[in-house]
């Protein structure tokens, strides 16, 4: 029996949670190409030979386990060397990537990851990076899991190699006799627990840890593989651990039991660092030079370097997010986690297992297995809540408790589950007289507004308008493939004198839109959106002219309006003297007398 089989129940059930976490097809195989285990499109498989059992072949799983690399495939219709058996049927893969189990320098397995279906090929192929990583740590844990299965298998012969054996496991390591002494201890076990190994060395493993399962499976003989439990330090700190604990033989009743452990938050991280999208922001990436500006940054920098909680406010549009994110990424939490929800985008009867997460069977439809909630999977890291204002009262409370305890409860859960985060949130409603009227708890308030930080609207930083508008042409003129780098004089006239209700949000767009209407190599004012250039067409004449200057003026700005959509080639003026219904001489000479010959 092959080492991964020998923990098939172990890898079936990682393969199921990968395939849950990630809505992707997992399928694992042996050194020997035997299915180990897979989710549910290959489940049929376990046990069976992939690829005709040809260790031979240059088909995906055979190479990968001569040469111990890693391969991703983006079309396996068309890859000569990808097994045809794969592709037959209704559903045939589309995309894969896999990576070798490695250990002790031989490969010893394959894990890969299966899209089924465009838009998981489209996941797939576009995280590829991340994918591989995720998928070196994976058979990382898998190796650690069967070095550590033969190390159990060797206790009872090779005491005294069980010391180094432990040490090769990428987790924390204890063992202990069938009375429950402690006989061995990792350095990771050490740190996990923040005890010296000669302090823990010799003592009843209940003294230090007394809700452990091991005990239990000292007397039953039945393994304990991958369960949470809170593990209480002698500072009387909460730390949350993924616990299994193995039998060692003995003759009737077990010899003794490896527990191996290691922190949640691990794992709940590279689920996140896989499946996050969103980019990072430094302070960098604020754009202005205003003096109001120039004072939120400063201070937010300062706040950056602390961990208390921050209300950030504004209007919408303002950039509260960027600035969240940026004090994130200048903290000492930056490697950790940034999880951020949107209060007012959940549904209420969502939000509550949102937040806090659920134990399997709290409610219909819920997860057997149960699911974490995003403050857990913000341990380490910072969680940000968006339109804090629309959260429900009820859920203030349970927020509030958060926030002193620095504990959460699961929905239909009766354990304290301990989180390490910093939370900053966001509203662009006026919270203040929200908690006056008794829509929002003053506790609460006081809680989340430490340190209180208010965003200026675009409106009262003007002088910063110019940049945001470059930075936005940057980032739209190469996406629709135009070389725009000049905004007219008039055109930016127009943007510094309109009041921008929306702020930066609505800027970013009118420039989009800009890019897209104009038909020149530069913003002008007829290319702005209708409501920004409405605003600023107001009389440009002085009303005491007499007739003739104001048809005059009136002419100028019309012809002025079409050179700027049509351009001042012999084509575009064609078209101009044909929209305006008048002969190209008239146009002409109009131009001329207009001193817009040359414009």
């Amino acid at each position: 029996m092959t080492g991964l089989m020998r923990i098939q129940p172990m890898v079936q059930d990682l393969a199921d949670a990968i395939a849950a976490a990630l809505s992707i097809e997992v399928e694992i195989v042996d050194n020997e190409l035997t299915v180990v285990a897979g989710s549910s499109c290959y489940s049929h498989k376990i046990g069976q030979k992939e690829e005709m059992g040809l260790l031979d072949s240059d088909f995906l799983y055979a190479r990968t386990l001569r040469s111990g690399k890693s391969f991703i495939v983006s079309d396996p219709i068309s890859d000569p060397d990808y097994d045809p058996s794969s592709l037959e049927g209704t559903t045939p893969e589309m995309a894969e990537v896999c990576s070798p189990i490695i250990m002790d320098n031989n490969v010893i397995g394959v894990i890969g990851l299966v899209a089924f279906n465009p838009e998981q090929r489209e996941q797939l192929l576009a995280k590829k990076v991340a994918v591989m990583s995720f998928l070196q740590h994976l058979s990382r844990f898998l190796a650690a899991k069967v070095a550590e299965s033969e190390a159990v298998d060797r206790l009872t012969r090779v005491s005294n190699e069980l010391t180094t054996i432990l040490e090769t496991i990428h987790e924390g390591a204890l063992a202990i006799d069938a009375s429950g002494i402690v006989t061995h201890c990792n350095t990771i076990a050490e740190k996990l627990l923040k005890v010296k190994r000669e302090s823990l060395i010799g003592q009843e493993l209940h003294n230090f840890w007394p809700d452990t399962p091991a005990l239990e499976v000292l007397r039953t003989g039945e393994e304990y593989i991958e369960k949470e439990e809170i593990y209480q330090t002698r500072g009387r700190r909460n730390m949350h651990f993924i616990v299994s604990v193995r039998p060692i033989p003995g003759n009737e009743q077990p010899g003794g039991a490896v527990v191996s452990f290691r922190d949640i938050s691990e794992a709940r991280r590279l689920i996140y660092d896989l499946s996050s999208t969103a980019m990072d922001y430094t302070f960098d990436d604020i754009i202005g030079q205003s003096n109001v500006i120039k004072k939120v940054k400063e201070q937010a920098l300062r706040v950056a370097a602390g961990n208390s909680t921050v209300l950030i406010t504004g209007e919408s549009g303002t950039g509260k997010e960027i600035f969240a994110r940026a004090i994130h990424k200048a903290s000492m939490r930056e490697n950790g986690p940034f999880i951020s929800v949107n209060c007012g985008a959940i549904p209420e009867t969502l939000l509550e297992s949102e937040l806090f997460g659920y134990e399997g069977g709290a409610f219909t439809g819920a997860k057997k297995e149960g699911k974490a909630g995003k403050f857990e999977l913000a341990d380490g890291g910072t969680f940000f809540l968006d339109e804090i204002g629309e959260m429900p009262l009820h859920l203030q409370v349970k927020l509030l408790h958060v926030l002193q305890d620095r504990e959460v409860e699961r929905v239909g859960g009766t354990k304290k589950i301990p989180v390490d985060v910093r939370i900053i949130a966001a509203s662009n409603r006026d919270l203040e007289t929200m908690m006056h009227e008794n829509n929002f708890r003053k506790d609460l308030y006081f809680r989340l507004s430490v340190i209180p930080l208010y965003i200026p609207p675009l409106k009262e930083r003007k002088e910063d308008i110019p940049a945001l508008v470059e930075l936005c042409l940057k980032k739209y003129a190469p996406t629709l493939k135009k070389e725009i780098t000049i905004v007219d004089e008039d055109a930016m006239e127009c943007m510094l004198n309109y009041s921008w209700p929306g702020n930066v949000r609505e800027l970013e767009n009118a420039v989009e839109y800009a890019v897209n209407m104009t038909g020149v190599d530069r913003i002008t004012l007829s290319s702005l959106p209708p409501r920004i250039r409405e605003i600023w067409a107001e009389p440009f004449f002085d009303i005491d002219l007499p007739l003739k200057d104001r048809v005059r003026e009136l002419e100028r700005k019309v012809l002025k309006d079409y050179l700027d959509r049509y351009g001042n080639s012999f084509e575009g003026k064609n078209d101009i003297a044909e929209k305006l219904e008048i002969s190209r001489a008239t146009l002409y000479r109009k131009l001329a007398e207009l001193g817009l010959q040359g414009k």
